[in-house]
């Protein structure tokens, strides 16, 4: 009797299995035959649709990445100029400062350094000028003094040429006011007397 009821569960559990297996055949054709159907459609009557929304999905890409290439332009401009802002923020101020210098180098130049009573004088305006170039320096403007250096002319501001058979030509002779530069840039050129061919 058991060995009865056994079987009719095997036998039962055969046939449910082979149901199901059946049953799943069924359902993988049916989802075949649905994906060839919605293939053949998609090819038939919306392959125009699909190419049109590529095209458009590919426009906004480009468009997306001109616009990113366009901020990154923007943002490196904007550093630019922010460090340039940093940078040649003194430039008026210095140009109104360096007449001061000027005027420190002639007042020193005109004091008579063998008489007693002027030594101190002489002191105090070199001690002056000394502690305003330094502070310059801290600024970053440097003075152009291109006494017997060649010509050049984005830093140097030719007064006269005068012939010198012993110097090359274009070579800088004298240095009538000397010229300064600001971190790189030039603030105000040397004027300069420079030598030319006999």
């Amino acid at each position: 009797m058991q060995d009865d009821v056994n079987s009719k569960e095997q036998s039962v559990a055969d046939s449910a299995h082979q149901s199901a297996e059946q049953l799943s055949d069924n359902v993988a054709d049916a989802a075949k035959v649905d994906e060839e159907i919605i293939e053949e459609l998609l090819a038939d009557d919306q392959s125009s649709e699909v190419e049109e929304l590529k095209q458009k999905i590919s426009e906004a890409n480009d468009q997306v990445l001109r616009i990113q290439a366009e901020m990154q332009n923007v943002r490196r401009r904007a550093e630019r100029d922010v460090e340039n802002a940093h940078k040649y923020a003194l430039d008026k101020f210095t140009a109104d400062l360096l007449p001061v210098v000027d005027n420190l180098e002639r007042a020193i130049a005109t004091i008579d350094v063998t008489a007693d009573a002027q030594k101190d004088v002489a002191t105090g305006l070199e001690l002056t000028l000394k502690t305003f170039t330094d502070v310059l320096l801290r600024f970053k403007v440097e003075v152009v003094d291109p006494a017997g250096q060649p010509f050049d002319a984005d830093l140097h501001q030719a007064v006269s040429m005068v012939p010198n058979p012993d110097l090359e030509p274009n070579t800088v002779m004298d240095v009538f006011q000397k010229g300064y530069t600001l971190n790189g840039r030039l603030v105000r050129p040397a004027m300069v007397v420079v030598s030319k061919g006999s």
